[in-house]
């Protein structure tokens, strides 16, 4: 894939949106589940080369590392990487750390057993750029792995919440949630892939008091959601975000009042490369 000018300056953007906030607290405060899940149902083991796309803080890499793979995670954002690379260190761990785009991989093709990427390349806007690059590094016969939000459940509709705040989104892009779509996935991979897990599973949150403590969080620490309001701000709508924002959190809160519980649906994708 060429790059240009345009396409390194959205590049600029969403790295500097992924390091504004803190996204490695909101993995410690609820999303540490996922990575776990996802290494398990790769079935990753002793001696695998293993690649994690969009790796961010290492919450699927690292897990796969204590297995006892060789495991390489990268990401397009530096700041995700080495607090990834510090915690891996305080456990002993020894992965590699790779700047690199989802959408054009620096890696040689089927160089990797396992292929995986949890909550990370669906955010990349050119779906199948990243399909395309993540069949090519993978060796024929080696597993495919994604852990990807769904459109219906609750990150999807927390993009769908923002949509009107945010800027527009750049020619050619595509909403990350579609990678939570079983259609969507098929179409991207067709016949590339073979699926021997295509299912939706929740994961539960119960980290937040109050339902709207939650939207505060994100305010806080989600980079989306930071880009989001301060364009909003930009154009006088900051009550509008954070009104909209705290309906969101009341109409999704499954728990009580005082003790908020939300479920957050993924779809889980695991099959092999043809």
């Amino acid at each position: 894939m060429s790059s240009t000018v345009p396409d390194s300056e959205l590049k600029a953007r969403h790295r500097t949106m992924w390091a504004s906030g803190d996204y490695p607290s909101m993995v410690e405060t609820f999303l540490l589940p996922l990575g776990p899940r996802l290494v398990e149902a790769c079935g990753i083991g002793p001696g695998m080369r293993v690649l994690d796309v969009a790796a961010g803080t290492g919450n699927a890499a690292i897990p796969a590392a204590q297995r006892g793979a060789s495991v390489t995670a990268s990401d397009l954002t530096p700041e995700l990487l080495e607090a990834g690379s510090r915690d891996a260190e305080a456990q002993g761990l020894e992965l590699e750390w790779l700047e690199a785009d989802a959408e054009n991989l620096p890696f040689a093709d089927e160089s990797f057993d396992v292929v995986m990427s949890s909550i990370g390349c669906m955010f990349a806007p050119h779906h199948q750029e990243v399909a395309d690059e993540l069949v090519r590094v993978c060796r024929p016969g080696g597993t495919i792995g994604l852990l990807s939000w769904t459109p219906e459940g609750m990150i999807g509709a927390l993009f769908r919440t923002m949509g009107p705040f945010a800027p527009p989104p750049p020619p050619g892009a595509q909403p990350a949630p579609l990678w939570g779509s079983e259609q969507h996935v098929n179409e991207l991979f067709g016949d590339r892939v073979t699926w021997t897990t295509l299912e939706r599973e929740m994961l539960e949150i119960t980290a937040f008091e109050h339902p709207r403590d939650y939207g505060e969080h994100f305010k806080a620490r989600y980079g989306p959601t930071i880009a989001a309001r301060a364009n909003a701000q930009r154009n006088d709508r900051e009550a509008e975000f954070d009104a909209a924002l705290d309906a969101f959190c009341d109409e999704w809160n499954r728990g009580t009042p005082d003790a908020a519980r939300f479920e957050k649906e993924y779809l889980l994708a695991v099959g092999s490369r043809a």
